[in-house]
This record gives C-alpha cells, sequence and structure tokens, in this order.
C-alpha cells in the first residue's frame, strides 16, 4: 500500500503534499431493557489527500484509486484559490522524514472474538444490573474500532500505525415512584478485549450508586470548598483548560490568544497539567498522528505557568512553537485537526483522606455527566457528591452543576491528590468525534467553586 500512495503522490506538482489511507472496521452490540437493539459489522475505507501550494492548502477525500487523479485536480485549484484570497500564506513546521511500522498493542484482540461472544458479555452485564435493586432499566452499548493507517508525504515520510480500541458503556437507570437517577460506566481501552471482561464488581458498585442517588438531597445552590474526584477533575482539565491549549483555538479567538499567551502565570504554585500521549497502554496512546509527526508529552502548565501548547504543523509555523504530534482525524472521511491525547493535572502528594481533612467542610464531587464551555466560562454536571463535615463524608447529594470561570478556578486549587486515574473511554467532539481523547488526573481541592441548585 505505502508503495502506492507513494505512486500517486509523484504524481503531483506541489509545495507539499500527504496522503492517509486507512480501513476502519466496527462491531457493536447495543442493549436497552433487555432487548437487543443494535447487532453488527461495518467495514470501510478511504483516502485523505492535501495538498500545499503557494501558501494555500486544499485537502480532499476520496474512496476509490482510480478517484485519485480527479482528486488530485481538484485538490490543486481548491489550493491555488484559497492562496489567492487568504492573507497569510499558510507555511509547515519542520519534521524529520520516519519511516516506520507500528502494530496496536495488544492483549486480547477483539478480531479473535465472535460477535456472538460479545453480545453474550453484553448480556451478562445487562442480566446482572437489572438483578440489583431498584435498577429500572440499563443501556448497554458495547464497541471495537480497528483502523490501519498508511501515511506517506512529499518529503519522504512513509508510517503505517494500527490503532484498536474497545469499550462498554452503560447507563444504568434507578426508579422510585416518579424519581428517576442516572449513573454511567465505561471500560474499555486501547489494549484489547480483556479490558471489558471481569469488570462485575466495579459494575455492582455504580448500580449501588444509581439506588442511593434516590435517597440522595438536591445539593443547595452556592459557593463552597470543594474536592472533584479524577472523573470530574480531569473533565476540568479537558474541556475548560485544555481546548484553550490547542493551538487552532487559540489561534482563531484573540482574546483568548491574549490571555493564554505562553509564561503566562495562570495557576498556583503547585499546579502542573501535561499532555501525554505516549503514555503506553492508555486510551489516547498513539506514536505518529495523521501529519506523520511523532508525538511528545507537553507540559503545557508548570508551577502554574503556561509553557506549552499543542500543534498540528501549520499552528506550530504561524506561532514559532515546537511541533507536538497532536494532528488527529477522526477517520478516512477527515483531515486532521489539533487534539488532545492523555491530559491530566499531575498527581500531587496528599491522599484522599488528607484532602477531605484539609477542606474540613464542603462538598465531595465524583464523576461527570456532561458539560459546555463559553469562552473562559463552563458548566458540568456531576453524577453525584457528598456533603463534607469535619473532613468526614456526612450525606449524598444529587442534581450538581457546576458553573465557573477557567482563571478563577485555576487560581482556586489549594491541594493536589495522589490518586492518579486516567478514564477508559474518550468522546471529544470538537469538528470530529475523537473516540481517543483520554483525560483523568488526581483528586483536587478547589478553595471556591460554585454549584448551581435550589
Amino acid at each position: 500500500m505505502i508503495d502506492k500512495l507513494k505512486q500517486t503522490l509523484e504524481k503531483i506538482q506541489a509545495d507539499y503534499a500527504d496522503l492517509r489511507y486507512e480501513t476502519k472496521q466496527v462491531n457493536r452490540v447495543v442493549m436497552s431493557k433487555k432487548e437487543v437493539r443494535s447487532y453488527g459489522s461495518n467495514t470501510g475505507d478511504g483516502y485523505v489527500l492535501r495538498v500545499l501550494k503557494n501558501g494555500g492548502l486544499a485537502s480532499v477525500c476520496f474512496t476509490k484509486p482510480e478517484q485519485a487523479d480527479e482528486a488530485i485536480r481538484k485538490a490543486l485549484e481548491n489550493a491555488e484559490v484559497l492562496a489567492a484570497h487568504q492573507k497569510q500564506p499558510r507555511k509547515l513546521a519542520p519534521i524529520p522524514r520516519v519511516v516506520d511500522t507500528v502494530k496496536a498493542p495488544l492483549l486480547e484482540d477483539p478480531r479473535q472474538i465472535t460477535l456472538e461472544e460479545k453480545l453474550e458479555l453484553v448480556r451478562h452485564y445487562s442480566d446482572l444490573l437489572f438483578a440489583q435493586p431498584k435498577i429500572a432499566n440499563v443501556e448497554l452499548e458495547y464497541y471495537d474500532v480497528f483502523r490501519n493507517k498508511y501515511f506517506v508525504n512529499s518529503e519522504g515520510t512513509q508510517i503505517n500505525e494500527e490503532l484498536v480500541t474497545t469499550k462498554l458503556g452503560a447507563g444504568i437507570i434507578s426508579q422510585e415512584g416518579d424519581l428517576t437517577q442516572t449513573v454511567r460506566m465505561a471500560f474499555g481501552g486501547s489494549t484489547g478485549f480483556q479490558k471489558v471482561r471481569g469488570r462485575e464488581d466495579e459494575a455492582l458498585q455504580r448500580a449501588r450508586i444509581a439506588a442511593d442517588l434516590l435517597n440522595a438531597e438536591p445539593v443547595t445552590a452556592g459557593t463552597y470548598p470543594m474536592v472533584l474526584n479524577p472523573g470530574i477533575a480531569g473533565v476540568f482539565t479537558h474541556e475548560a483548560f485544555g481546548h484553550f491549549s490547542e493551538a487552532d483555538i487559540v489561534r482563531d479567538l484573540p482574546a483568548m490568544k491574549e490571555k493564554m499567551k505562553l509564561g503566562a502565570k495562570l495557576g498556583k504554585e503547585i499546579l502542573n497539567i501535561t499532555d501525554d500521549a505516549t503514555i503506553a497502554n492508555q486510551l489516547g496512546f498513539y506514536k505518529y498522528d495523521d501529519e506523520g509527526v511523532a508525538v511528545r508529552k507537553v507540559k503545557l502548565m508548570t508551577s502554574g505557568v503556561l509553557t506549552g501548547r499543542l500543534h498540528d504543523r501549520f499552528t506550530a509555523a504561524e506561532m514559532g512553537e515546537p511541533v507536538s504530534g497532536h494532528a488527529i482525524a477522526e477517520d478516512f472521511r477527515y483531515g486532521p485537526i489539533v487534539r488532545m491525547g492523555n491530559i491530566f493535572i499531575e498527581p500531587g502528594t496528599a491522599s484522599l483522606e488528607g484532602l477531605l481533612a484539609a477542606m474540613g467542610n464542603g462538598l465531595y464531587i465524583c464523576d461527570a455527566m456532561g458539560g459546555q464551555t463559553s469562552g473562559e466560562n463552563f458548566t458540568f454536571g456531576a453524577n453525584h457528591g457528598y456533603i463534607v463535615k469535619n473532613g468526614r463524608l456526612a450525606g449524598m447529594i444529587r442534581d450538581i452543576n457546576i458553573v465557573g470561570n477557567l482563571y478563577h478556578t485555576l487560581g482556586s486549587v489549594a491541594l493536589i491528590g495522589s490518586d492518579f486515574v486516567l478514564n477508559e473511554s474518550g468522546g471529544c467532539g470538537k469538528g470530529q468525534t475523537n473516540i481517543r481523547s483520554c483525560l483523568g488526573g488526581p483528586s483536587v481541592f478547589f478553595k471556591d467553586l460554585t454549584v448551581g441548585g435550589r
């Protein structure tokens, strides 16, 4: 395949060109209310061609080899039009030439497991959860996604990299009278099918939380000292901070570009934030991005000071900063955009008990239930939480929405835990869906955060 792609590239008269071909296979099982709602597999493949000519960058997607000549013609025409109508020519940051093959690091290859066996596993979790007290419905989804990517560029880079992603997710719904509550669970990752086996104890724990929430009190609105567990502290890191570390977003928002200058002091001395897609066996792991750049660990914030940013080759050249290997595409239908890999607050030294004791009175908030941002302000739903009195849990709370401002929250960090957990499922939807965008971190004590409620 690499040789065929190189032959296509040799036809192109441009300043730069790259061509990515990939196959994608998806196996999926969905159950709801004990019924199988979806069961099947699909496979697709296609090409993404990018051409840089006279400073104009154009991309064309196509699905058949015989469409390559027409794709080249369109890409060159579009690049020239773009070059004629943009203020600044696009430039590429230099990178080393790479020739490499990377196999997916699998312990148990999901492709060797029959779809019938995957259905039986989903049914097993469904039966297990439905048997628990007060559980009214369980919605389960299993999928595995296999991507086999071939990349060449006009600078001589040739890469073949496999990515395999496995996930078993569920919404566990409890009910008592007219009151319902939902708790989510998700198992999976990048190392194979074994990640979704044998997780019954954790599933039962999630079912108990769903049942307990029926007796929890709605949180009272106000500003509190709070400890966020890794699940929701990671969402803050990804949504409120991480997206403003993506160079393409910052570049297009002049106000944020001014505030997010490298060297700006935005957080406490104890606060360090990193994106590291090189961590083996984690969901966000990969070796090369979709521009053929080797991904590297990036220290985004060091001792409260902005020290790094995530780039593709074009934003790195435009902003005069090092390439980082964070240009990622959803699949063969898309060109790459700047994405996070594994983003997290680096762990501190305090135990969870130490965080709660340091807080004294406040709230302990657990796991995220979605959220949104508007510029530097954010709103995140939380799965559940607890009132904390004198450093001890004193009652469960529900209906929690945390609202805040990025810069105030960064300055509110008081103590960072030693517990460190990265999520096993992703799903960032910036422009394209990235199922391997991973977040997490330690528990974090904030001096003051605000929750909405009654």
